[in-house]
């Protein structure tokens, strides 16, 4: 595994045969001051101290149950976790039409770049579609993105390959020769299952554990300038 701008493999042979995907919260967008806020107003609710940015930046990937967990200590069988979760995905809900969220710097670039190309680019996510679409719309990236998977549109979700490949399928792009971009390990695990180049984004919502260089994708980015930098360097050529 390499990282840093030593690559492993042909990651940056970008290919009009294949398709470049990428995981939503903490890859594709910056998503986390949406769930600051909806966390926020849940913990005064209910008396708690809310959790830090750099706690919720390192949580917002592993899902709602997680920032739940996080704010709150409770146990998953608990019946006040049930209820603390339902209005944390509510007021989600309610907050994405007032939305935050914004694409990370330097990926509006990179996705005007594909799209010059004829290249697909699609969202494949463990977040559900009544959030997931609604975001991407109003966003204005919902016409853009050429195919969004969601847990609802397979029967195994995220680490598990089915989800890019279902992705590969609609775009009528060849998996191996398509890239993942994810910010958390099972994204650089069902990257490699699916036979893709995966590619690691450092600047995204890591999980404190295990450390990105174990992950094993094939490149770890630290912006995304760095990834435009990969697929488009002096003299390459796209094939």
């Amino acid at each position: 595994m390499n990282s840093g701008n030593q690559l492993s493999g042909d990651v940056t042979k970008l290919s009009t045969q294949g398709c470049v995907l990428f995981d939503l919260d903490g890859t594709l967008l910056d998503t986390a001051a949406d769930f600051q806020a909806v966390l926020n107003v849940l913990c005064i609710e209910q008396g708690v101290t809310p959790p830090t940015t750099a706690a919720i930046h390192s949580t917002v990937s592993s899902g709602a149950r997680a920032l739940i967990s996080l704010a709150f200590e409770l146990e998953h069988a608990s019946d006040q976790f049930d209820i603390l979760l339902q209005q944390l995905l509510d007021q989600y809900l309610e907050q994405i039409g007032r939305t935050k969220t914004t694409l990370y710097p330097g990926m509006d670039v990179l996705l005007q770049k594909l799209e010059s190309l004829s290249i697909p680019w699609g969202v494949v996510t463990n977040k559900p579609v009544r959030f997931s679409e609604p975001l991407l719309r109003n966003l204005q990236l919902h016409n853009r993105c050429a195919v969004l998977i969601c847990p609802d549109h397979v029967t195994h979700s995220k680490p598990h390959p089915e989800p890019l490949l279902l992705a590969c399928e609609r775009v009528g792009r060849q998996p191996e020769l398509s890239i993942y971009v994810g910010d958390h390990p099972r994204d650089i695990t069902a990257g490699k299952a699916a036979g893709m180049k995966t590619i690691a984004a450092a600047y995204g919502y890591l999980p404190a554990e295990p450390c990105i260089s174990s992950w094993g994708a094939d490149m770890i980015v630290n912006n995304i300038s760095e990834v435009t930098q990969l697929f488009w360097p002096v003299g390459q050529a796209v094939n």
